[in-house]
């Protein structure tokens, strides 16, 4: 899917092929070209997690409860927001789970965005990241509901109300969990780089005016999955640590 190589990319392959390519030998994975071992959207991350921090780098020394700044409103908004939504999906205790919701939003609504910045690419519109963030959800919705429920209790989920029905609910809660990481998956990519590729194409046949409104859209769309990313991994959360009774 990489067809050309973004600036920031030539940038680290030309300094930083070396340090990559280390890597990518110590894991087992052998890179395409071991010259240029980077790829776009390992660099488009890098750069969302630079803007991230620097954002919070930024924000933090200018809390204040008398004078709260417009960047301190944006992002009291989505912690509100946020936790109105754990609190009505996940109930009372949703809470301590607001620090990874609040890590995935940002994340995924930063690399949606990043596509609307000239020379800079959405690094959600290629499939590996997705993935890995889909993986992350699937790994941490998991692990909550070991730690809420512990072993027996949590696994209880996947035998059904009824242990007649245990033989028959096993295997299809089992496929409906291994399908999660890949429903994530296509719904954030698939959008995403649908989104990038209409509005290239409308930019190749107006340059000046119909991508403005284009752009909007991608604005909106960013905004969107990122939404629905969170509220699904809620839900999955909610699903894991409530307890029958």
């Amino acid at each position: 899917m990489q067809e050309h190589e973004l600036w920031v990319t030539a940038l680290l392959n030309d300094y930083l092929a070396g340090p990559a390519s280390a890597i990518l030998s110590w894991v087992g994975v052998e890179a395409e070209n071991p010259a240029r071992p980077w790829a776009n959207f390992v660099a488009m991350e890098i750069v969302v997690a630079l803007i991230v921090i620097v954002v919070f780098a930024l924000l933090r020394p200018r809390l204040s409860m008398d004078r709260p700044g417009r960047l301190q409103h944006i992002f009291e908004i989505i912690h509100q927001f946020l936790e109105g939504t754990a609190e009505e999906v996940i109930g009372p205790h949703g809470r301590p789970y607001l620090s990874y919701l609040g890590t995935i939003f940002i994340f995924v609504l930063f690399s949606n965005l990043l596509g609307v910045v000239p020379t800079f690419e959405s690094p959600t519109m290629f499939a590996a990241v997705p993935l890995g963030c889909a993986l992350a959800t699937f790994t941490y919705y998991n692990f909550s509901g070991f730690r809420a429920q512990g072993v027996g209790g949590y696994l209880k989920h996947f035998a059904g109300p009824m242990p007649i029905l245990a033989p028959l609910m096993v295997p299809i809660e089992l496929i409906s969990h291994l399908a999660r990481p890949l429903s994530l998956t296509i719904r954030l990519y698939a959008n995403m780089y649908a989104g990038e590729q209409v509005t290239l194409a409308f930019i190749g046949l107006a340059p000046l005016v119909i991508p403005v409104a284009f752009m909007g859209l991608h604005v909106f769309v960013a905004f969107l999955q990122a939404y629905i990313f969170t509220l699904l991994t809620t839900v999955y959360v909610g699903e894991a640590v409530r307890h029958e009774h």
